[in-house]
């Protein structure tokens, strides 16, 4: 009878999708988080029970983005306590093959749910409210200080009058220039970008005391590798609570702030990408200078028109440049 029940068991955790894969990050991953068996509909329904929302961590292993939200956000004791309060969280990996229920019932796996969801930047987080929506998502890494703010501002739950965007320029607070980096690939106004030829578009959102925006211009757009890309766009900076016309891609004028808030810019800086009239792509988290590049050439090679997954060309572009003997550095 012992014998038998060891069996049971093994075969029961052999084919349970909770162990049949370890998530992303491995030993990364907070003890805290949920040992699901990836039925979001159960997770959403157990969560609201506990008055909590559920929040789905999409990752990879080698990211070290994935790797500075679990080992830095997550060992921070007011990130955690507020995470653990609020939200029932769940790994998920963007290549897994593990089984997963969606909020409608449909089974799919990790890596199919990750490319349904549009998942183009690891970390990405998808927080869904008690009725199993997405309320809210962050595309990509976003600092200690700026994550632990968007918690807040899901957990006292969106507010259409104030955008997260909004909600972050007036909670966190960085020490930063108070003056926006002027760049002489910059655009001239009066900005007029409803047109279908030529080169792909860049708009890039900032704002004024913007420590990520700082470091960008300080470190991302100097490399020559960077500037020779840059060249082969039409760079539009704006800022969010601009309030000067635009021209947009579609031919529609209006404040630069309402394109903003129509475009759900959350996070600066963002850079937007349009080429022949539409947004093919674009970047709203923290980035260092490799994963930088490699967005800016994604679109200027036009690589999304046959990879529309931005890690596998993120991938093939490390292979490549280290085939060719060149030194890939995803941190520095």
């Amino acid at each position: 009878m012992f014998t038998r029940l060891l069996l049971l068991m093994a075969a029961l955790l052999a084919v349970s999708p909770a162990w049949s894969q370890v998530p992303p990050g491995g030993a990364d991953i907070p003890s805290w988080f949920s040992q699901s068996f990836l039925d979001f509909r159960e997770d959403v329904a157990e969560a609201a029970r506990d008055g909590r929302q559920v929040m789905i961590y999409f990752g990879q292993d080698g990211c070290p983005y994935c790797k500075e939200l679990l080992t830095t956000n997550f060992s921070r004791p007011e990130i955690v306590d507020k995470t653990r309060a609020h939200f029932e969280a769940v790994a998920l990996d963007i290549w897994g093959d593990r089984p997963v229920t969606w909020v409608d019932g449909t089974v799919q796996s990790e890596k199919a749910l990750a490319k349904r969801l549009k998942v183009q930047f690891t970390p990405t987080i998808v927080f869904l409210d008690r009725e199993g929506r997405v309320s809210q998502r962050l595309n990509g890494y976003y600092p200690p200080h700026r994550f632990s703010a968007a918690l807040d501002y899901v957990i006292k739950g969106p507010d259409p009058a104030q955008p997260l965007a909004a909600y972050l320029e007036r909670a966190v607070r960085e020490q930063a220039s108070a003056d926006l980096n002027a760049e002489p690939f910059f655009a001239k106004p009066p900005y007029r970008l409803d047109r279908k030829g030529g080169k792909p578009i860049a708009v890039l959102w900032e704002t004024r005391y913007c420590a990520p925006c700082d470091e960008m211009h300080r470190e991302g757009f100097v490399r020559p590798q960077m500037k020779a890309l840059l060249a082969r766009f039409e760079v539009v900076r704006l800022t969010l609570g601009e309030r000067s016309e635009v021209v947009t891609p579609a031919g529609e004028t209006m404040p630069a702030e309402e394109w903003a808030r129509r475009q759900g810019i959350a996070y600066t800086p963002s850079v937007v990408f349009f080429d022949g009239g539409r947004e093919v792509f674009r970047i709203e988290a923290y980035l260092r200078p490799f994963h930088l590049a490699t967005s800016f050439a994604y679109v200027a090679d036009r690589a999304y028109r046959k990879e529309p997954e931005f890690q596998r060309f993120l991938q093939g572009r490390a292979d490549e440049l280290r085939a060719r003997g060149e030194n890939v550095e995803l941190w520095k």
